[in-house]
């Protein structure tokens, strides 16, 4: 199959907007760095697991920083990070939403830009949290949620609790005690902790990151690039990542597992500490007689992809399933329902794509795959352990020349998952931390109305076992939800949406924020600092952010 007409990025960036329903997320989360005892607990599941680094993490997905444990987490162009003792729950992670439970714990979060149609919410037993703007920000939960502390550093912020709504600027520290009537404190930013430091030097290496000239800031995973390779400009693909220190006879997709992450199916998870974005973005390609990641046009947001490859099968390979990387201008064909404006824009933002593609017109088995014949590029493994998360090198089977040559491309691996294929069992006799059962059910106070909770894992077996290794379309999980009720997720007050009064009288004395437990200790040594680049501009207001603040000004 042979693409001809160039789409213009721009094109794709816009058809964000237009999305259909049922298409899912382009947009995910990814634990980046973890000190100490982390854990998470993915949506559909009640057991808690080791932490799994290249797993991406999305709605309905814990993670819990354990006692003396911090963590941080990637959202496109934002940073997480968790200090000691800090529960976290993913309500919404989508396009346009961020939604987190914050139960207890210290967040801080990095935001560098804010879209116009774009909502980033913390919501905690006290109040919930609407960041406003790019900045930094700082959400403290007391360990019994008698109070929230928030500390604005820069940006602005909006404070919806149960009988009022203010803004909250930078510079500004709020105290907000209680719940059913909540008392106010207002206070100047306090200066600087330990575990502040560590996340300002974190902020300072993303800042410098080298790799931001070839990628967005919005792909998950860029800042890992620097440390672990080199980029290169080569004839034909131009700018090219080459991973260094990587064993004799490496090939993409060659060392990792197979995960089941819903509503994307059948997930890679590379061993790598660099193996998040080159799997999920871009295309790899055999140049010069080494393999070279080429990241594609740089999007505004590229979308996220579960793995970039192509299936074998065809009866070649006697109990076994094979894939190899799709290489630079090859189409990516989900196995998952798409509408044809999501197919656009997931190969758009991740290749050049030189046509808008008819998603009723592809026909995988003519193209004449670049990779398929490189060196050691072709991947086998038993299906048994395929579908049970296992690493794929200690299953691998050896596929002859002659056989590689008739093999046919799939649609899709055809292996139904099972609950071992949901995530890494933790270690015979390993402890996995998890927090308090009481902070698990806690409630609380939201803004937006989330979506309903995952529907478990347990209940969609029957169903995935008869769709050839295919997730379910939105029906079907919407069929299944109204037979099987799933359990309520933990309480959340949801609280009116009202225009922003003014906000408490500030007192006129800083007061010192009051760190987490154990925050020294959770906070590894900073790095040194590094000169930080230029702000974000202010985010755009839209309508209704004008219309609220039209109404304070009036008041």
């Amino acid at each position: 199959m042979q693409l001809t007409t160039r789409i213009v990025c721009g094109m794709a960036v816009s058809a964000c907007l237009l999305m259909a329903q049922g298409d899912p997320p382009g947009r995910v989360a990814r634990l980046s760095y973890t000190f100490r005892s982390v854990s998470f607990r993915p949506a559909g599941l009640d057991d808690w697991f080791p932490a799994d680094f290249n797993r991406p993490l999305t709605t309905g997905d814990h993670v819990f920083a354990d006692f003396t444990a911090s963590a941080e987490l990637q959202i496109g162009n934002a940073a997480l990070r968790l200090n000691s003792a800090t529960s976290l729950e993913f309500l919404e992670l989508d396009d346009s939403n961020v939604q987190l439970r914050l139960t207890e714990g210290a967040l801080n979060v990095r935001l560098r830009s804010l879209g116009d149609q774009d909502s980033f919410e913390v919501d905690t037993p006290n109040l919930a949290f609407s960041l406003l703007r790019p900045g930094e920000y700082r959400i403290d939960v007391k360990p019994d949620s008698s109070a929230t502390i928030l500390i604005v550093r820069g940006g602005e912020g909006l404070v919806t609790g149960s009988d009022q709504a203010f803004s909250v600027l930078a510079g500004q520290q709020v105290r907000v005690a209680g719940t059913d009537q909540p008392s106010y404190d207002i206070a100047d930013v306090p200066s600087r902790d330990q575990w502040d430091s560590w996340c300002a030097q974190r902020d300072l290496r993303d800042d410098q990151s080298p790799s931001a000239r070839y990628v967005s800031r919005e792909m998950v995973g860029y800042q890992d690039l620097d440390q672990y390779g080199s980029w290169r400009i080569t004839p034909g693909y131009g700018a090219v990542w080459v991973p260094k220190g990587t064993p004799a006879g490496w090939a993409p997709y060659h060392f990792g597992h197979w995960l089941w992450v819903d509503p994307w199916g059948w997930t890679w998870a590379d061993d790598a500490p660099w193996g998040f974005a080159p799997f999920h973005y871009g295309r790899w390609a055999y140049v010069g007689g080494y393999w070279g990641w080429v990241p594609g046009p740089i999007a505004e947001r590229p979308v996220y992809a579960p793995a970039l490859v192509a299936w074998v099968g065809g009866g070649a390979i006697a109990g076994g399933i094979a894939w190899f990387p799709l290489g630079p201008r090859e189409v990516f064909v989900p196995t998952y329902q798409v509408s044809p404006v999501y197919l656009n824009r997931i190969n758009v933002t991740n290749t050049v794509i030189v046509n808008n593609i008819n998603i009723t017109n592809i026909n995988i088995t003519n193209v004449k795959y670049v990779n398929r014949e490189a060196p050691g590029a072709v991947m086998a493994v038993q299906v048994g352990a395929f579908g049970s998360a296992k690493p794929v090198q200690s299953a691998a089977i050896v596929v002859r020349p002659e056989v590689l040559r008739s093999m046919t491309v799939v649609a899709t691996a055809a292996v139904a998952p099972t609950r071992a294929s949901v995530t890494l069992p933790a270690a015979s006799g390993a402890k996995v931390a998890e927090p308090p059962v009481a902070l698990q059910a806690g409630a609380v106070v939201a803004k937006r109305t989330p979506p309903p909770p995952p529907v478990p894992f347990a209940q969609k077996q029957a169903a995935l076992a008869a769709n050839g290794g295919r997730p379910l379309d939105a029906n079907q999980v919407q069929q299944i939800r109204q037979k099987q009720p799933a359990p309520a997720r933990p309480l959340v007050r949801q609280v009116q949406a009202r225009a922003p009064t003014p906000a408490p009288v500030a007192r006129p004395a800083a007061r010192p924020a009051t760190a987490p437990p154990s925050a020294k200790e959770a906070a590894p040594p900073p790095k040194p600092a590094a000169k930080p680049e230029a702000k974000p501009a202010p985010k755009k207001e839209d309508k209704g952010d004008k219309d609220k603040k039209d109404k304070k000004d009036q008041q």
